[in-house]
C-alpha cells in the first residue's frame, strides 16, 4: 500500500468512532465519507509504484555535474507551465485539498482528472476535463475556433484566449509565459558554457534562443548533430498529446539524461537498415514515397529528471524526436532508449503481469532484451511511413487532428513489430521471434491500462481488438490466459501497417474517427481480466524518486 502510516491511523479512528456513534449523529456520517475518500485515494495510489530513479554520474567531469544541476532548474520550470496547461493554476486546486494522499495524486496527474482512468474527476466538485486542456477557452466550440479568423490558432505553440469583447485571440508562448521562458533561457546559456561538446553548446545556445521566440527548427536540427555528449536535455513544448480537442497545441516538458554508452554502441548498426524497410513497407509504392532522413540514430540513456508532459501519469519509456516534419525528412530523428525507467516497468510491471495473463508455457518467452527491442524499433518506427499527406494538401497531424496521435503510436507499434520481424530475417537481430512475439502480447495489456485518454492505451486498444479478430492469439477460459498463435502473428501484422498506413496517407479523418470508435475499446472480457492485475496488486504505471 501507498498510504502514509498516520493516516491509516487517523482512517482505523475514524472508523473507530463512526461504530460508536449514533446512526443519526450527523458528523459521524461525515467521518464514514471522510473515511471512504481516503479509501479510494488509497486504492488510485496503488495503481502506481514508486521507483528510485539512478543514474550513474561518476564518470561525468566536474562542469558535467553542474550542468545537471543548472538542467534540473530549468526543467523544473518546464514542469510549473506544463501544470498551468493541463489544468491551470495548480497551487489554487492544492490549497483547497486537505488530505496528503489526494494531494499527491493530484501532482502525480497535474491536475485532479486520473489519467489512468480516462480522466475521470476524483477531486469532489471538479467537472469533467476539457478536450483542450487549458489551451483554449473551456466554453469554446469546434464550430467557433474553426470560424475564428487568426493566422496562428492552429500554432503548436499559442493559447487560444478571448479578449474584452469575448473574441478569440491566439496569445503566443513566449507572451503567455515571458518570466518563465526568459528564466530558462538564463539557466540553458550557463549550462551552454559549461559544455565540452561543440555540438551540445550549439544545442543549448539555440535552445535557449528559441524558448524566447518559439521558432525551434534551428534548435531542432542543432539537435539532430548531438551525438558524442555524455549529457543531454530534451526541453521545451513538444507533444500534443495534451490537446484532445484538436492535436495542435504542444505542451512542455523536460528530460535529463545521460548517456549509455555502451548499449548505445550496440543499437548503432540498426539505423542503417530504415531506408530498405522503408521500401519494403507492405503498402503501395505512394504510401512510402518519403525517404527518412540520412542522420537517424539510436542510443540508450538513463534518466536523471522527468518533468511536465513526460512526468504526467504514465512514464515515457522510449523518445523519437524531433517531431518537426521537415526536419524529420531532412535529417531525420534521434530515437532515445531510456533503459533505467523500461528496466523499472520491465520488473514491477510487465513480469508479474505475464504471471497472470500469459499462458504458462509461453513465460519463458517474456524477456527485457525482447522488451527493449519492442520499444526501440517502436521509436524507430515513427520515422518510417509518410509525414504529409499523399494530396499534398498537409501533415498528417493536421489532417488527422485529434486522433492523429492515437494512430501514430499504433503505427509505431505495429511497424516496430514488422521491423522486428525483418531484421530477424534477414540475420541481423538475434533471439527467439516468440520471445518478440510474446513479448509484444504483454506489452499491449501493460499499455492498455493506461486508458482511453492516453493515446498509447487507445492504440493499444485498437491493436488488441485487431489482432484478435485475427486469431493472433487466444483466451484460455479455464484459467484465464492468453496464447499467442505465432503463425498468425506476421500476416496481421501486415494487414494492419497496410491499413494504418493507408489511413495516414489518405488524410482519411473520418476513416480513423470510425477505426477508434469501432476498437477502440475495452471489451468487457478484457476488463474482467485487467481487473485481475489490480486484485493482485500488479502496479499499472511507477512514479519516480528523482
Amino acid at each position: 500500500m501507498r498510504l502514509l502510516l498516520s493516516t491509516v491511523i487517523i482512517g482505523f479512528t475514524l472508523l473507530f468512532l463512526a461504530s460508536c456513534g449514533s446512526s443519526s449523529d450527523p458528523s459521524s456520517a461525515e467521518e464514514t465519507a471522510t473515511d471512504a475518500n481516503t479509501s479510494a485515494i488509497s486504492q488510485r495510489l496503488d495503481k502506481y509504484i514508486n521507483v528510485r530513479l539512478e543514474a550513474p554520474i561518476d564518470h561525468l567531469s566536474e562542469n558535467q555535474q553542474q550542468m545537471i544541476s543548472l538542467l534540473i532548474e530549468a526543467a523544473d520550470i518546464m514542469d510549473g507551465l506544463f501544470s498551468y496547461e493541463a489544468y491551470g493554476n495548480q497551487d489554487s486546486l492544492l490549497n483547497t485539498v486537505g488530505d496528503a494522499g489526494l494531494k499527491e495524486y493530484v501532482k502525480i496527474n497535474y491536475g485532479p482528472w486520473d489519467r489512468l482512468d480516462n480522466n475521470e474527476p476524483f477531486v469532489k466538485g471538479v467537472g469533467s476535463k476539457p478536450a483542450g486542456a487549458n489551451f483554449y477557452p473551456p466554453d469554446m466550440s469546434k464550430a467557433e475556433f474553426e470560424q475564428a479568423e487568426l493566422t496562428d490558432k492552429a500554432s503548436l505553440y499559442t493559447f487560444i484566449r478571448r479578449n474584452e469583447n469575448g473574441e478569440l485571440i491566439s496569445v503566443p508562448y513566449h507572451e503567455m509565459f515571458a518570466g518563465e521562458v526568459q528564466q530558462t533561457s538564463i539557466l540553458l546559456k550557463q549550462a551552454s558554457e559549461l559544455a565540452e561538446d561543440s555540438d551540445f553548446k550549439k544545442y543549448l545556445e539555440l535552445r535557449s534562443e528559441a524558448l524566447l521566440t518559439d521558432e525551434y527548427q534551428a534548435s531542432d536540427l542543432a539537435w539532430m548533430d548531438v551525438k558524442n555528449n555524455a549529457i543531454d536535455v530534451v526541453i521545451g513544448p513538444i507533444e500534443t498529446y495534451e490537446d484532445q480537442l484538436f492535436g495542435y497545441k504542444a505542451a512542455h516538458e523536460a528530460y535529463i539524461l545521460i548517456k549509455d554508452q555502451e548499449w548505445s554502441q550496440r543499437l548503432a548498426k540498426y539505423a542503417q537498415f530504415l531506408p530498405q524497410l522503408q521500401e519494403n513497407l507492405p503498402v503501395d509504392d505512394q504510401y512510402k514515397q518519403e525517404k527518412p532522413g540520412s542522420d537517424a540514430e539510436l542510443n540508450a540513456y538513463d534518466v536523471v529528471y522527468y518533468a511536465g508532459d513526460c512526468n504526467a501519469g504514465s512514464k515515457t519509456i522510449a523518445i523519437n524526436l524531433p517531431n518537426d516534419e521537415e526536419v524529420q525528412l531532412k535529417k531525420g530523428t534521434r530515437r532515445l532508449q531510456l533503459k533505467n525507467a523500461m528496466r523499472a516497468k520491465y520488473d514491477e510491471i510487465l513480469v508479474p503481469l505475464s504471471e497472470v495473463l500469459i499462458d504458462p508455457e509461453q513465460r519463458q518467452y517474456i524477456t527485457f532484451d525482447a522488451f527493449f527491442a519492442n520499444t526501440m524499433f517502436h521509436e524507430v518506427a515513427h520515422g518510417l511511413g509518410i509525414k504529409n499527406t499523399i494530396d499534398g494538401q498537409s501533415t498528417v497531424r493536421e489532417a488527422l487532428r485529434e486522433h492523429a496521435s492515437a494512430l501514430e503510436e499504433g503505427k509505431a507499434d505495429v511497424l516496430g513489430l514488422y521491423m522486428v520481424t525483418q531484421l530477424h530475417e534477414a540475420g541481423g537481430l538475434e533471439g527467439d521471434l516468440k520471445e518478440f512475439y510474446t513479448t509484444f502480447l504483454a506489452s499491449i495489456f501493460r499499455s492498455v491500462r493506461f486508458g482511453a485518454s492516453s493515446a498509447h492505451g487507445k492504440a493499444n486498444m485498437i491493436r488488441f481488438s485487431y489482432f484478435q479478430e485475427k486469431g493472433v492469439f487466444e483466451r484460455d477460459s479455464e484459467i484465464g490466459t492468453y496464447r499467442v498463435n505465432y503463425d498468425q502473428m506476421q500476416q496481421a501484422m501486415n494487414d494492419l501497417s497496410h491499413d494504418i498506413l493507408t489511413l495516414q496517407g489518405d488524410g482519411d479523418y473520418d476513416g480513423v474517427a470510425q477505426l477508434v470508435a469501432e476498437k477502440g475499446k475495452i471489451s468487457p472480457q478484457l476488463q474482467a481480466d485487467l481487473d485481475r492485475l489490480s486484485e493482485q496488486s500488479i502496479p499499472v504505471d511507477v512514479t519516480f524518486e528523482q
